[in-house]
């Protein structure tokens, strides 16, 4: 199975999913023709890393089947629940041990020896940071421009959790992008931004340039991850952008080049 991009992004999918999917659903999500998802699927079934259900069939016709991850350890989901819990009620408080978090979590990670000297360097280094961690991410050219680039993150193995701590869940993966990033050479000239939720299933991860002015020495970003400012953006955005309740930001939908500006909520 770890040899084929599509029964991993089918699986990531699955994970992420909080009820069974049949192969119709996983067809509309991922584009590929239903045939093909159910080979996949059977693939799957057969090395026990998926499980059938019978659901309630749509109108006349058979039962459908539905598919739905196998859970790779027990209590994961309820252990993550409890840490975020105990990370206290202030949600500006929350997101800072996060993003510290995972920081933590990518300093310790082995990723490899890519000199990110570009932000074509920084997609790649996040992409594949990303696929490896379950995300099934997929770049979008019709958004990326010279400054910036929106990853789109499909699934998520934390997502259920996610939707009530997003400020935690997010926080981690945004502090453990930006550690890899700097680790590979990034600080100080790739900014990263998390928008949890722009649709119900679909999460984006921004990279972009960051401005600096003429003649400015080049300074060491603050660190305090939240109320870090690249010049030229204004104070009030956060790094991990407000959910926004299922529905996709016109910036993050037509590839405007000005999604920073987006109005941010205040916590």
């Amino acid at each position: 199975m770890s040899d084929s991009w599509p029964r991993r992004r089918l699986l990531a999918i699955l994970r992420g999913a909080s009820e069974p999917l049949d192969a119709q659903e996983l067809a509309r999500i991922t584009g590929q023709h239903v045939t093909t998802v159910r080979f996949h699927l059977d693939v799957l079934t057969r090395e026990s890393l998926v499980r059938q259900f019978q659901q309630p069939p749509r109108g006349r016709g058979r039962p459908r089947i539905g598919y739905s991850a196998v859970q790779r350890s027990v209590g994961y989901q309820e252990l993550a629940q409890v840490l975020a819990d105990q990370l206290g009620p202030d949600p500006r408080r929350r997101s800072e041990a996060a993003i510290a978090a995972g920081r933590a979590w990518g300093a310790k990670l082995d990723v490899g020896d890519h000199r990110v000297e570009s932000l074509e360097d920084a997609k790649d280094v996040t992409m594949t940071l990303l696929s490896e961690l379950g995300f099934a991410p997929e770049r979008d050219p019709n958004t990326e421009t010279a400054e910036q680039a929106l990853i789109r993150l499909t699934a998520c193995p934390l997502r259920e959790l996610a939707r009530t701590h997003s400020e935690v869940v997010c926080g981690v993966h945004l502090g453990l992008i930006k550690e890899v990033l700097d680790r590979n050479g990034a600080r100080g000239e790739v900014n990263v931004r998390l928008h949890p939720f722009v649709e119900p299933e679909l999460c984006v991860v921004r990279l972009e340039l960051m401005a600096r002015r003429e003649h400015e020495p080049r300074r060491e970003p603050e660190t305090r991850e939240v109320a870090t400012v690249p010049v030229g953006e204004t104070a009030a955005e956060p790094l991990i952008a407000p959910p926004s309740g299922g529905r996709v930001a016109p910036q993050l939908r037509n590839g405007d080049p000005n999604v920073a500006k987006q109005s941010a909520q205040q916590w």
